[in-house]
């Protein structure tokens, strides 16, 4: 028994440390602040702008060959929460996604954006229930052992976090509030 606990200490701290390494900023979010309206939803009754925000990222552990890009509101009363965003095949040689790129169409030559649980491709904002509490957003961009995955733009949040999550060398997330 005593093996088993020193083998998981053992990889949890290997995860740990390989995450650790891994670190994801944005000009446009503050961890742990309220989402600004620029990036809130412009629809079903909120009215942000909708922009996608400005995230820049370092420290990708070795073998990195692209980076994917997942936004999420754990809150939503779905009983699975809500995708806002997914951009992967982003090159491995890129650290930065500008404000607007989704809207814009300036994301990374070969990147894909998968379909929202709006319903489509592209970044959708914050848009929680009016009088819920404040919902979280967690935006994540992981380092990927694949140069693709073979997903295409229509595909859904969860199926790219699958595919994601079965190929992530590390992440490095933000996470940001918003409640109306």
């Amino acid at each position: 028994m005593r093996f088993i606990t020193a083998l998981l200490a053992t990889s949890l701290i290997g995860a740990t440390a390989a995450q650790a390494e891994m670190k994801l900023t944005s000009t446009d979010l503050t961890a742990g602040k309220a989402m600004a309206e620029a990036q809130v939803f412009n629809s079903f009754g909120c009215s942000g702008k909708n922009i996608s925000p400005e995230l820049a990222w370092s420290g990708a552990p070795e073998g990195t060959k692209s980076f994917a890009i997942m936004a999420y509101d754990p809150d939503a009363p779905t009983g699975s929460g809500w995708w806002h965003w997914s951009v992967f095949n982003i090159p491995a040689n890129v650290s930065k996604i500008a404000t607007g790129a989704s809207s814009e169409k300036k994301l990374p030559e070969g990147a894909v954006e998968g379909r929202t649980d709006f319903g489509t491709s592209g970044y959708g904002g914050a848009c929680p229930p009016a009088g819920d509490a404040p919902h979280h957003y967690q935006f994540t961009v992981y380092a990927l052992s694949v140069d693709k995955l073979p997903l295409p733009d229509t595909a859904p949040g969860a199926m790219v976090g699958f595919y994601v999550r079965a190929n992530t060398l590390g992440k490095a997330s933000v996470e940001v509030t918003y409640g109306r």
